[in-house]
């Protein structure tokens, strides 16, 4: 696929790069399932239709970028109260004008999100989400969320941000009951993609 793209006017001298490096992610990626071979299409027209997919600007929609934070026994998920929505859900957020990669986005909010600074991060995504969702633009809009997984070191201590209400460790068949709808499958996403390591 061509990923030749042009700026978005005032978007800063990455914009180019960084849309261009979510399309290959998106056509390098190998959906699981029918669903997510479906998302990988909608994602694919959506930043080829949109020369400002990746801001928050964008008002029917944008590719945001989040991260499935697990412990380093591979046993439970690191997730926040989200003030907003008033559910449990994963690290995240928007891209900004010095992200140079959609990972890099996911690595800077998890870390903004967990005070975890030694995050490893898989630059690949383990799955893609599309939502509808009132953010800031105070307007229906839609989060095109790229979800990645990183470990956390043994020494991690998670600290709360402003953004989250909450910030706790839950099992794998352990999530709250306030939780988002699609965490058991994103829980699934991350495990798929440790099996797949070993």
């Amino acid at each position: 696929m061509n990923s030749a793209v042009s700026a978005v006017p005032g978007a800063g001298p990455h914009a180019t790069t960084l849309r261009a490096d979510a399309l290959d992610l998106v056509n390098a990626y190998a959906p699981p399932s029918h669903e997510q071979y479906v998302l990988q299409l909608a994602f694919l027209s959506f930043l080829l239709a949109r020369e400002d997919a990746m801001w928050r600007s964008c008002v029917p929609g944008h590719v945001t970028a989040s991260t499935a934070v697990i412990d380093p026994d591979e046993r439970s998920i690191l997730l926040t109260l989200h003030p907003r929505v008033g559910l449990w859900v994963q690290v995240g957020g928007h891209c900004e004008f010095d992200d140079l990669t959609v990972a890099q986005a996911a690595q800077r909010e998890a870390v903004e999100e967990t005070g975890i600074a030694d995050l490893v991060l898989d630059e690949r995504p383990i799955g893609l989400d599309l939502h509808p969702v009132n953010c800031s633009l105070g307007v229906p809009s839609r989060h095109f969320d790229m979800l990645f997984m990183a470990t956390a070191s043994r020494s991690a201590m998670p600290v709360r941000s402003e953004e989250s209400l909450d910030l706790r460790w839950f099992g794998w068949d352990e999530l709250p009951m306030e939780s988002a709808d699609q965490m058991s499958a994103l829980v699934a996403m991350a495990q798929a993609r440790l099996e797949g390591r070993t």
